[in-house]
């Protein structure tokens, strides 16, 4: 299982800046891959464009561009660029349908037909990253158009899948899956069964299952946990992440939340790779003296592996 960083929280003038010094410090540290989430700050792909220029050699993902504010090709058009910014085979396009309160509430866009949507949106969005033009008429979205962006070795797509059918898709036409707040039993009893079924019956190769939880190493885990349940509690209430940790049994956020000792995080990130997952993504929340604790450990278990 490879391990990679989720990017922390940036803003001020100096985001750029400290988004670059936190690439640069992953990769020097010998993480595998780097992961931003596009919400309400820094544009996640062209903040990667940027800092990835300037830190060569490690992966970049997002994890995840919304889909519907981003037409597939203008999206397809802007991963292209990215992936020439920063170099060829090295960028990841994680994807997703965001949620109904940003989409309909913030954005002003039907969240209806979700699935539908998505099925469509992947019909433009592949080819045009493949480098073929497309012509789709669907009921949520249509597309008559090329590219003529450069393409810098490939640019693999992973789709957030949660539900049923989107884990049916993300096996038959993607490679792989992006997960948040999704716990190791419901990884290993739920999410890879379904995704692996669907991917075999396609044909398509093993998919990459991505899994990025909140990681905090420390002495004192019920102060950790519960300053995981403050600082991620709005996952608790979206109604994606909800199911899934109602199938862990998990009350919440803080729940699936990886904390303990040196021995007791380690135990607990063996068990999502036991569980099938292909890469894990840390998204470190600790302070003071823990925020070392666990990037060391992080770096133990990469050397090691």
């Amino acid at each position: 299982m490879r391990i990679g960083i989720l990017a922390a929280d940036t803003a001020g003038e100096q985001a750029m800046g400290k988004l670059t010094d936190q690439l640069r410090r992953t990769a020097d540290d010998g993480f595998a891959s780097f992961w931003m989430a596009n919400i309400f700050g820094l544009d996640a792909l062209t903040a990667l464009a940027v800092a990835g220029s300037q830190v060569p050699g490690i992966e970049l993902g997002t994890a995840v561009v919304p889909s519907y504010p981003r037409h597939p090709a203008v999206l397809a058009q802007q991963a292209l660029t990215t992936a020439l910014a920063v170099g060829p085979d090295r960028l990841s396009l994680g994807i997703g349908l965001s949620h109904k309160i940003v989409i309909e509430d913030m954005y002003g866009h039907s969240f209806d037909k979700p699935a539908r949507h998505m099925r469509e949106y992947l019909s433009v969005l592949l080819p045009l990253l493949e480098g073929s033009p497309v012509s789709v008429k669907g009921d949520t979205l249509s597309a008559n158009i090329g590219l003529s962006t450069p393409r810098a070795g490939r640019v693999p797509v992973l789709l957030a899948a949660l539900a049923p059918r989107m884990l049916a898709l993300a096996g038959q036409q993607t490679d792989g899956t992006v997960l948040w707040m999704t716990g190791p039993a419901t990884v290993r009893d739920y999410v890879v069964p379904a995704i692996t079924e669907a991917a075999g019956a396609a044909g398509r190769p093993s998919p990459r299952v991505v899994c990025s939880l909140p990681v905090c190493v420390t002495s004192d885990p019920d102060a950790a946990r519960a300053g995981a349940a403050k600082s991620f509690s709005i996952y608790g209430q979206l109604p994606s992440y909800r199911a899934m940790l109602d199938r862990e049994g998990a009350a919440g956020p803080a729940d699936v939340a990886i904390v303990g000792d040196e021995d007791a995080v380690a135990a607990q990130i063996q068990a999502l790779a036991d569980a099938g997952v292909t890469d894990f993504v840390a998204a470190e929340f600790a302070r003071g003296d823990d925020r070392d604790r666990t990037r060391n450990l992080l770096k133990t278990m990469i050397a090691a592996s």
